[in-house]
């Protein structure tokens, strides 16, 4: 499949990677090809993102609160204080007792001279895979950075969450991708 990527996919793929390295977690999933996704500028994917008002800022910062939670969405968090469960406060006490960022991913430690390999989550996985159906569905012969933002906003999931809080659907993506589309191109 990594070569039915454009090469801005791939630096998304990449960057992805990257993204995980800094924050010392040892997977690549969801929020890791979104961060490394609003990174690109001058993709459909990136103009699909300006054209429907999301901001790296204000998407990384919500990404950034899901991972200090240990992955759980603001629209869970929402949903648990419903029945009365304060997810912050939980966060706040598990972080005084074992420290900040307790609760997100953490490094693998690799042995002595060993480089650790980040590996993809499922979800990260079923994006890549989801992309490649997308192009597939959409006729286009390649996976670039738009097959790759309608896969993270196609299902539920920490990427989608955090873009479907900012109006970035996959109903709104098509409507912009295929509005700046010129008949008969194949991306």
């Amino acid at each position: 499949m990594f070569e039915s990527l454009t090469v801005g996919a791939r630096e998304v793929v990449r960057g992805a990677v990257e993204h995980a390295e800094r924050t010392g977690s040892d997977t690549v999933g969801e929020p890791e090809l979104l961060l490394a996704l609003l990174d690109r500028t001058g993709s459909p994917a990136a103009a699909a993102l300006d054209t429907l008002g999301a901001r790296r800022e204000s998407l990384a910062g919500e990404l950034a609160v899901d991972r200090r939670r240990g992955g759980i969405s603001a629209a869970d968090a929402a949903a648990l204080a419903d029945l009365g469960i304060d997810v912050d406060e939980i966060v706040a006490r598990v972080e005084r007792s074992h420290g900040a960022g307790a609760l997100a991913d953490g490094p693998r430690r690799a042995g002595r001279g060993k480089r650790v390999r980040r590996r993809f989550t499922p979800e990260g996985k079923a994006v890549l895979e989801r992309s490649l159906r997308i192009a597939g569905g959409r006729g286009d012969r390649h996976i670039g950075e738009e097959h790759l933002l309608l896969a993270l906003t196609a299902r539920p999931g920490p990427a989608g969450s955090v873009l479907a809080g900012h109006g970035v659907t996959y109903d709104a993506v098509v409507r912009v991708l295929e509005s700046a589309r010129p008949a008969g191109r194949d991306s």
